[in-house]
């Protein structure tokens, strides 16, 4: 039982150090560990006991997925925005494409055999962006912090959680016919779900973390609650008749809104056993069941699979980006091409329940690695060439997943504005729009005698304007209370706490003295993230020589 465990664990991390030296993916080295062990020597087969490690692996890792992953609260904040709308464009697009192929939905047989339910799954894998990889490749570049890193990453997130909601509508539901009664059903069950082990995950877990470990001194407290945490939402969600996949990546998810500081109390010792253990282990275990028995599948079969969802989705994602004007549409479309790791999991997964066989499970992953090997040069193609506007239309809304990745170590005292005048509660609603809004501000802080008295949203002003009360001061309309931030907390956390209020500006106040330092927007950020372009730029031309 453990001879296997231990070859593949050593090798793989031992691949992995050396195809780093020649850029290669983590994940291609874990995988190439299992065809090197299992198929080509014969060394290590799967059985039972490393299959009950495979599953942990997988758990963990969508548990990772949705810690560094997925945003909802950002996901929420864009959608009324032209970025959604250009997300799920690409989306429904690629998705109609790969169903073209899965299913016979539309006349064309491959002779998959896949019950309509089972083609959309593979259809919503197939039609997956990973914005770890986009991230990835952007960060090493450099352009990350650029406003097209920016608008890349805006578009990959909203993109990859739509097509994760179509995954995980149908992968749990294999054993039934999708139908009107089944579908209400598991949408029941799905929103039930959600919302328990959403509260429980983001409101009570990490209180109760932070709580125990101030009355217990016990070594990795934290991770052994984390990890009991993981397996009973799993449970939770295979007793809903879900899979237990789409629990764990609703855990990391839930707990994607951490604090820095709570993050840095509790993750250490997850991120070590996943990185060093389950991870590497489970993409092994995927390789133990690849083999070239794909090379019997008919030649159209094999194309039409690794062609059409590709073409589709490289249509997909030009054409919503081009029909909502977005600059740069050849650039964010090839950001949205970004996939491989998530893939290969939920292509497992699909394996495992016996949803398709292990020819299309072998084609699909060798296609992935595609993927992982070319796609990272492409985009930095892409990025290179892509030409903004001198005013680009960037998003409305930094998302707090942005700012963990790009602005990693960027204070609120960098972004804080302590020159911004405020209306007081006594000015008059037409005042306040006449002389005060601005475009792409939702929301103004009121002060009075240099103190917070509440927030103004302008959503509904116009219409008290027009009305009878059109002499209404903003004291009558305002929000009473609001969050506050601190000048020394980092700038993600600041913006975690605006998106699930939500709010576009947040008051910053010292620590001690509660007294009021000005205030932080959400354009404030958009706006560091061009000038830090602007200074790269310029630094650039001084080491040229350039005038």
């Amino acid at each position: 039982m453990f001879l296997p465990i231990g070859l593949l664990i050593v090798v793989a991390k031992l691949l992995e150090g050396a195809l780093s030296r020649f850029g290669l993916s983590s994940i291609i080295a874990f995988t190439l560990t299992g065809v090197m062990l299992g198929p080509a020597t014969g060394i290590v087969e799967p059985h039972h006991d490393l299959n009950l490690f495979l599953e942990i692996g997988i758990f963990v890792l969508f548990f990772i997925v949705g810690l560094d992953e997925i945003d909802v609260p950002g996901f929420v904040a864009t959608m009324r925005g032209r970025y959604f709308a250009a997300a799920i464009i690409s989306v429904l697009i690629s998705l109609v494409a790969a169903l073209v192929v899965t299913s016979d939905v539309f006349g064309v047989d491959l002779g998959l055999d896949l019950a309509f339910d089972e083609a959309l799954a593979l259809a919503g894998i197939l039609s997956l962006s990973s914005l770890g990889l986009a991230a990835k490749v952007l960060s090493d570049s450099g352009t990350l912090k650029q406003p097209i890193g920016l608008k890349i990453f805006t578009i990959v997130i909203i993109a990859e959680i739509a097509s994760l909601l179509v995954v995980g509508f149908t992968i749990g539901e294999h054993g039934h016919d999708l139908n009107a009664v089944t579908m209400l059903a598991l949408l029941g069950k799905i929103i039930a779900f959600v919302v328990v082990a959403w509260l429980l995950s983001a409101k009570v877990l990490p209180v109760a973390i932070v709580f125990l470990q101030r009355i217990f001194n016990v070594p990795e407290l934290s991770f052994g609650l984390l990890l009991g945490g993981l397996f009973l939402v799993v449970v939770g969600a295979e007793n809903m008749e879900l899979h237990g996949t789409i629990g764990a990546l609703l855990f990391g998810a839930a707990l994607s809104g951490l604090s820095q500081g709570v993050r840095d109390d509790i993750m250490p010792g997850m991120r070590s056993a996943s990185e060093g253990f389950f991870v590497p282990l489970f993409f092994a275990s995927a390789g133990l069941h690849f083999d070239l028995s794909f090379m019997d599948l008919a030649p159209v079969t094999a194309a039409a699979l690794v062609l059409v969802p590709l073409l589709g989705k490289f249509a997909g994602a030009f054409i919503g980006t081009y029909v909502t004007r977005l600059d740069a549409p050849f650039a964010l479309a090839t950001g949205l091409m970004s996939k491989g790791v998530a893939e290969i999991a939920f292509l497992l997964v699909l394996h495992e329940s016996g949803a398709i066989p292990k020819e299309i499970f072998s084609l699909l992953v060798l296609t992935m690695f595609g993927y992982i090997l070319f796609m990272p040069a492409v985009l930095n193609f892409a990025v290179k060439r892509a030409v903004l506007s001198d005013h680009p239309s960037l998003p409305d809304t930094v998302t707090p997943s942005f700012a963990r990745y790009a602005l990693e170590g960027v204070k609120v005292r960098t972004v804080l504005d302590a020159t911004r005048e405020y209306p007081g509660s006594d000015t008059s609603v037409a005042e306040f729009i006449d002389a005060w809004t601005v475009p792409n501000q939702h929301d103004y802080l009121v002060v009075d005698g240099g103190k917070v008295s509440g927030i103004v949203s302008t959503s509904g002003l116009h219409s008290v304007r027009r009305g009878s009360n059109a002499t209404s001061t903003l004291g009558r309309v305002m929000r009473a209370g609001t969050l506050t931030a601190q000048p020394d907390e980092p700038i993600h956390d600041a913006l975690e706490r605006m998106t699930n209020a939500p709010q576009t500006v947040i008051p910053v106040t010292d620590p001690e003295s509660g007294r009021f330092l000005g205030s932080v927007t959400s354009a404030d950020v958009t706006h560091l993230v061009v000038l830090m372009d602007e200074i790269r730029t310029e630094l650039k031309q001084m080491e040229d020589g350039d005038p």
